[in-house]
């Protein structure tokens, strides 16, 4: 409680293990169910730069919640620290400014960064009830679009390759500005068995693509494993990096 303000991230596998470790003696093997993730300590948070996460925010890990931005964006911090000079994670409401507003209501967002210089751009996408992720390979001139509900949103990646030719023109990235392609879904990836809302755990897709991508990892994780990665991403934030 002290750790992680709640045991929302603690399988009782792990409490039996801790026990062991601390009393030099085997305890009884535990029935397989969760800890109750109710009881939390309504005051904790979680500082990582600029980012403050409640116990509101976290506990949208728990269960079959549905993500917010604040963990979507601590999140990306997170991967994007990993490797920062590799990689630059652009917030969840850029798209949404970008798609409002055109390049004009975003081109300050990267004032202090040369996207041009990086490997990966991750840009995660909010439409209504559904989260899904656009990667830019820089160097290759690619534009995949990421979304296990495995739908047709072409104006997505559209519109990211020409935010991406607008900024090389004002940037002066004239190697930039032409040859880039769209792909949807170019890598295998686990699809979602069902429509968002009945599918919450869909909405923790997205930030596992993100540590894959940056990880050099294949999307080798499915629906049945969104319980054990939702605990170990609140356990991520809770210990600001990413972990194995």
């Amino acid at each position: 409680m002290q750790q992680y303000g709640s045991l929302i991230p603690i399988h009782v596998d792990e409490v039996v293990e801790k026990l062991q470790e601390i009393f030099s003696e085997s305890f009884s093997q535990p029935h397989r169910s969760r800890l109750s993730g109710t009881a939390m300590v309504r005051g904790f948070q979680v500082t990582y730069k600029r980012h403050v996460l409640t116990m509101d925010d976290l506990s949208t890990l728990y269960g079959q919640n549905w993500l917010n931005d604040q963990v979507m964006n601590m999140y990306g911090d997170l991967v994007m620290d990993s490797t920062p000079e590799k990689v630059h994670f652009f917030n969840s409401f850029f798209y949404d400014k970008l798609r409002t507003n055109g390049y004009d209501g975003v081109k300050r967002w990267t004032k202090n960064v040369d996207i041009f210089r990086k490997d990966l751009l991750l840009m995660p996408i909010h439409l209504e009830v559904h989260w899904s992720l656009v990667c830019v390979d820089v160097p290759h001139r690619t534009v995949t679009y990421f979304d296990s509900q495995r739908t047709l949103n072409r104006r997505c990646p559209k519109h990211i390759a020409k935010y991406l030719q607008a900024e090389a023109v004002r940037k002066g990235r004239w190697g930039f500005v032409h040859g880039w392609k769209v792909h949807k879904n170019r890598l295998k990836i686990p699809s979602c068995d069902s429509p968002c809302p009945s599918c919450c755990p869909a909405l923790c897709r997205p930030l596992q693509y993100c540590k894959c991508l940056v990880l050099g990892q294949l999307f080798s994780f499915g629906q049945q494993d969104m319980p054990r990665l939702r605990r170990l991403m609140y356990k991520e934030l809770c210990h600001c990096k990413l972990l194995p």
